[in-house]
């Protein structure tokens, strides 16, 4: 979703002023290696890494990046709200449930839109993700409940007439038939996406102190997505060792920030994400550290914009957020036309990835070149493709994510 015209094609030498869409104007520049302590020492073994340079790298992104996620456990409870197995023409058993976050009906709460296949015998492997603008919109589905929390704009709330506007990017009768459970909720209902001073929403469960280090919105849909995963852990129907964690754009952001700190995902995949997802800050191609600083302030914690046309300075880069899901998984993808994410950016950051991989004995990135336009290289542990198109979700990229998930679930 963007307010402003900024995504250019990496074809056309157009861009918006201010900002780098050149290769050739790309800054030099070297990565902060995953593999060597903060006092120097090199990682050689996966205990080393697990033991001490893992929590080092997350203990960054925490203070520096996304904010410190609180340490207090919130109490949630569910509601079912509706059951229906003979949804989408019978493929489909369709739940919705809500999730309090709080013992009582004025707590924050989101309500979670779950389809599983019913060709499928025995516990389904899912993919999980949130939408950007209500469950309601993800798929024309008339008996899907119009998200209450989402404002489009001031006098403008979630009715029947945005209904299925976003179901091309959750194309659920394909991914019912390949036998996994699709499952979503409404990003605001964690916390609404504009910078109202973090007073609405999951922030109200946790006192503020205005340190530097409180976390942003990326933080709470990240913690969202959390406990998404505490309930699916309790659906019998669904496989908790085989939960796929899927964003796109910001929400990719926060998929591969809650894969890193959640190990329970079995599998995470960014989605033209970007700067502070998977792109490198330090090529400063696209959109910048200061530019998202500007245009998002609640998005990160405040330390983060320290580094504002400083990324040099950052103790991290994106490649490190990327090694913290090893040895699981992660699957990033980019789009030829979507300039601002910097798809280039996205597959350096997934190679440079590649050697915490290979140190835990994992096979890593297989390729060591920006691969060709719908040439996907997914044989791997960390599977990456670019398409032709735009800033979006397409059938295209959900065939290479579930052929991806096929590959890994299939070896367990």
């Amino acid at each position: 979703m963007r307010t402003l015209l900024l995504i250019a094609c990496l074809t056309l030498p157009a861009q918006q002023p201010g900002f780098n869409y050149d290769e050739a104007k790309v800054p030099a520049y070297t990565l902060p290696d995953p593999l060597v302590l903060a006092d120097g020492t090199p990682v050689k073994d996966a205990a080393t890494w697990r033991k001490k340079r893992r929590p080092e790298i997350l203990e960054l992104f925490a203070e520096q990046v996304y904010g410190q996620t609180p340490k207090t456990k919130i109490k949630i409870r569910t509601e079912s709200l509706e059951i229906d197995k003979t949804a989408h023409n019978g493929l489909a058993t369709r739940k919705q449930v809500r999730v309090w976050f709080g013992p009582n009906a004025a707590a924050p709460a989101m309500d979670l839109l779950i389809y599983l296949p019913n060709n499928v015998k025995g516990r389904v492997p899912a993919f999980l993700g949130l939408n950007f603008n209500g469950n309601h919109t993800a798929q024309p589905d008339p008996e899907i409940r119009v998200t209450k929390s989402w404002v489009r704009a001031k006098g403008n709330v979630a009715s029947d007439k945005d209904r299925g506007e976003g179901a091309s990017r959750w194309p659920v009768d394909m991914i019912l038939k390949r036998g996994y459970a699709v499952v979503t909720a409404y990003y605001g209902d964690i916390d609404p996406d504009f910078d109202d001073g973090f007073k609405n929403g999951v922030h109200t469960l946790f006192p503020r102190s205005e340190k530097p280090n409180e976390w942003g919105s990326l933080g709470t849909w990240a913690w969202g997505l959390s406990r998404a995963m505490d309930i699916l852990e309790k659906e019998k129907e669904i496989d908790s060792a085989k939960v796929v964690l899927h964003g796109h754009s910001r929400i990719g952001k926060a998929a591969l920030w809650a894969g890193a700190q959640d190990e329970r995902f079995a599998i995470v995949i960014s989605n033209d994400s970007g700067e502070g997802g998977a792109a490198l800050a330090r090529r400063k191609f696209g959109e910048t550290t200061a530019r998202i600083n500007t245009s998002f302030p609640h998005w990160f914690a405040g330390n983060f914009k320290q580094y504002n046309d400083k990324e040099d300075s950052l103790p991290v880069d994106q490649h490190m957020l990327i090694a913290l899901i090893a040895p699981r998984p992660v699957y990033v993808n980019s789009a030829v036309e979507d300039a601002w994410a910097d798809p280039k950016g996205e597959f350096l950051s997934a190679l440079a990835a590649d050697p915490v991989y290979r140190l835990l004995g994992m096979p890593g990135l297989l390729v060591k070149e920006h691969p060709p336009v719908e040439i996907p290289s997914i044989g791997g542990t960390i599977g990456y493709h670019i398409r032709k198109g735009k800033h979006d979700v397409t059938d295209y990229d959900w065939t290479q994510w579930m052929n991806f998930a096929d590959l890994h679930f299939k070896k367990k």
